[in-house]
């Protein structure tokens, strides 16, 4: 019997199939203000329109902010995709609130705060271009958002684009509105530099990737012993159970909340199907750098004085990963590992 969850990624997964990804939802004649600008005085209102017009454009016409590479044909293929393949789940201002969304857990991303979850920048930062990239070839499995990978090169670079115009968008106006809260008019200059920061914390990601401290090794029996002990005692098992399945009092009474106010709950490692990539070098930027935007901190300061256990820590999740799936009669709990055979090197190793 399906339970509700899988009920609602299928039913959501129906309607992106059959309400138009091959065709496109009328484009708007004007961007939709967020319900921070709209609590403001109309002249106000007026003022961060007109701002946000001359810095990210309108939908028939849409400006990258900071950047004179992207070309309106560009920019306007990116719209068009956007329009056909995500506007039903993330929305025409990039709100998460297309008409899909409320079928669907995990929600999907509001864009207009700039903030990703799955990304190869530190903590707190930015995503990289690359991130973006990946995340529309390979999608995110064990939710709604499926792979684009049907897509061409030059439509993915597009697309692309396009989210971070709806982006750097929502970024500014959400800035603009709490710098207009209690003032009569907004300083042009003060827009410009705000304009400035929002570009500058994007290009910093771009030059500082997060990379191993350590190299991966070769995983064997003696990781994965070690990446269990630190597992059950660096804290990862008070969200994600001592099992690894998820089956804490906070997750099932649903406690945790995201950055964007939705309900949301510690990974259940045991099922394989790892949000943010299953290759080794995801898993160690899960852990280094925590996850944005979601209640996973990074541990790249517990674990300063100790990194190979960053790599440990990689080795029993990998373990784990799709064992409730391959023995379901025998899912990893808090005893021995001697009843489970260490996974294949390809597996453990390479995550091919």
């Amino acid at each position: 019997m399906l339970d509700s969850r899988l009920l609602t990624l299928c039913a959501a997964g129906a309607f992106l199939f059959v309400s138009g990804c091959d065709r496109i939802a009328p484009i708007p004649s004007q961007y939709r203000s967020s319900a921070e600008v709209e609590k403001l005085p109309p002249a106000m209102q007026a003022q961060i329109r007109a701002a946000l017009e001359g810095h990210s454009g309108t939908p028939a016409s849409p400006k990258l902010l900071g950047s004179a590479e992207a070309s309106a044909d560009q920019l306007k293929l990116g719209r068009d995709v956007y329009m056909s393949r995500c506007v039903q789940c993330h929305g025409d201002t990039g709100d998460g609130a297309g008409p899909a969304a409320a079928t669907m857990y995990p929600k999907p991303r509001d864009y207009r705060r700039g903030i990703f979850k799955f990304t190869s920048s530190p903590y707190g930062a930015k995503p990289r271009r690359t991130d973006l990239v990946r995340t529309l070839k390979l999608g995110v499995p064990g939710t709604s958002m499926p792979s684009f990978s049907i897509l061409s090169e030059g439509e993915l670079s597009a697309l692309v684009d396009y989210v971070l115009v709806l982006t750097h968008r929502g970024e500014l106006e959400f800035q603009l509105a709490a710098e207009a809260e209690g003032e009569e008019e907004l300083d042009p200059a003060t827009i410009e530099s705000l304009a400035s920061e929002i570009v500058a914390d994007w290009n910093l990601a771009e030059a500082t990737p997060v990379n191993p401290e350590t190299p991966k090794p070769v995983f064997t029996s003696e990781h994965v012993t070690r990446g269990k002990q630190a597992f059950l005692s660096k804290g990862c098992s008070k969200c994600h159970g001592e099992d690894g399945r998820g089956q804490t009092k906070d997750n099932l009474e649903s406690k945790l909340v995201d950055i964007w106010k939705h309900p949301t709950r510690a990974a259940d490692l045991t099922s394989g199907m790892l949000h943010g990539g299953k290759e080794p070098v995801d898993i160690y930027r899960r852990i280094y750098a925590g996850i944005n935007g979601t209640p996973m901190p990074e541990f790249k300061t517990a674990l300063a004085k100790e990194p190979d256990t960053v790599w440990d820590l990689v080795s029993y999740v990998l373990y784990v990963s799709g064992r409730r799936r391959a023995l379901p009669d025998q899912i990893p709990d808090a005893g021995s590992l001697a009843a489970y055979p260490l996974v294949a090197a390809d597996e453990a190793g390479d995550a091919k």
